[in-house]
């Protein structure tokens, strides 16, 4: 695998794929690789016989309350995992390479942002948009592959390539899990023995949201209260929210249906953990 750090090397490793006749596949992550962004790599290799990993830790996205500076860099972890994997280029920049100047523009997301993760995190998908609209330029990949833990962010990066006509096909992987049903993060890491344990809520509550669902109840209320019994079980566990929403605008429904999805967010001691399920398709089996 090469890696590169500058933009010139990232563009003359890409030009030489291009050379070759290789499609481009990107995978854009900020580190501390996990099996969720190793299947984005498998999904992206299927397809590209170039794969470009990029490692940045993006500190636009950081809102003024999150601790950039405690997020885990395992750079040289995650190169020799990505490698393993088939990835061909590793595009790891600096902030001075990312934003060599003064920055006076920015994108900036429509009202899909403003609920949800963009409510309590004000900016922070401003910082999502704006970082990768500057990597898809720079690669200029053909397939760029994102995970659908991330939901929020996934359909606002598809609605970057469609408004704003980047050629690029968006593909969203499905979440990956842990045997015991706990969607992988990078942030799981934060997790002390007591609160990986009581983690294990957030994937019950949607477990059970999706079995009263197949069930037929379809009043988005109830489906939410039944999520919302399941997380109080847990003292450690504490919701910022959990919903039903449409899966294009992510606005909140009163009656569910197929395609739907039901999404929370909730802090569990001082880790802050995303999840989601697509309704009618059945929810793993926990153990």
């Amino acid at each position: 695998m090469q890696i590169v750090q500058t933009v010139a090397a990232l563009r003359a490793a890409v030009a030489d794929a291009r050379a070759r006749g290789e499609r481009i596949g990107f995978v854009p992550t900020m580190g501390a690789l996990h099996e969720g962004h190793l299947s984005l790599i498998d999904l992206a290799r299927a397809q590209c016989a170039c794969v470009v990993l990029s490692i940045f830790v993006n500190p636009l996205q950081f809102a003024p309350t999150d601790d950039l500076a405690k997020y885990p860099r395992t750079e040289a972890a995650d190169i020799a995992l990505a490698a393993s994997r088939g990835a061909t280029i590793a595009f790891v920049p600096s902030v001075d390479v990312m934003y060599p100047g003064p920055r006076v523009v920015s994108v900036i997301p429509d009202a899909i942002a403003d609920r949800w993760e963009g409510a309590i995190r004000p900016g922070h998908f401003a910082g999502v948009l704006t970082v990768v609209s500057k990597l898809f330029n720079l690669v200029q990949p053909d397939v760029a592959v994102f995970g659908q833990k991330d939901l929020q962010q996934a359909t606002l990066l598809r609605a970057l390539v469609r408004d704003l006509d980047f050629p690029v096909t968006v593909q969203i992987a499905p979440i990956v899990r842990e045997d015991d049903g706990l969607a992988m993060s990078s942030r799981n890491r934060y997790l002390g023995v007591d609160d990986r344990r009581a983690a294990l809520a957030l994937s019950r509550a949607l477990s059970a949201v999706s079995g009263r669902f197949l069930a037929g109840v379809r009043d988005a209320t109830e489906l939410c209260a039944t999520g919302d019994a399941q997380l109080r079980l847990e003292s450690a566990v504490r919701c910022d929210y959990l919903s039903i929403v449409d899966p294009v605008m992510l606005a909140p429904v009163d009656t569910a249906s197929v395609g739907d999805y039901v999404m929370l967010a909730a802090r569990v001691g001082g880790t802050r953990l995303l999840d989601n399920h697509r309704l009618g398709e059945p929810f793993p089996v926990l153990r």
